[in-house]
């Protein structure tokens, strides 16, 4: 089994659809509101150059930026 963090926040339709997929999959998955969480906004910023980009999800150890449904169906193969 994977080891899967999103981070996103609630108010992101990305981060809702991205959830959605995955729970529809099963996957099992840790969820990070970065609403005033700055330990995750600085992790945000530290894998995606100096920008808050959610969804940003990582898998074993690796980040992947806005992956979309296709990125997530490969993903979570």
């Amino acid at each position: 089994m994977k080891d899967i963090k999103v981070y996103g926040a609630d108010w992101c339709s990305d981060c809702i659809t991205a959830k959605k997929f995955l729970d529809s999959k099963n996957v099992a998955y840790e969820y990070i509101d970065i609403t005033d969480n700055d330990t995750a906004i600085a992790f945000l910023e530290k894998v995606n150059n100096g920008k808050r980009i959610i969804p940003t999800l990582l898998i074993d150890g690796v980040s992947y930026t806005n992956p979309g449904i296709p990125g997530l169906i490969n993903l979570t193969k």
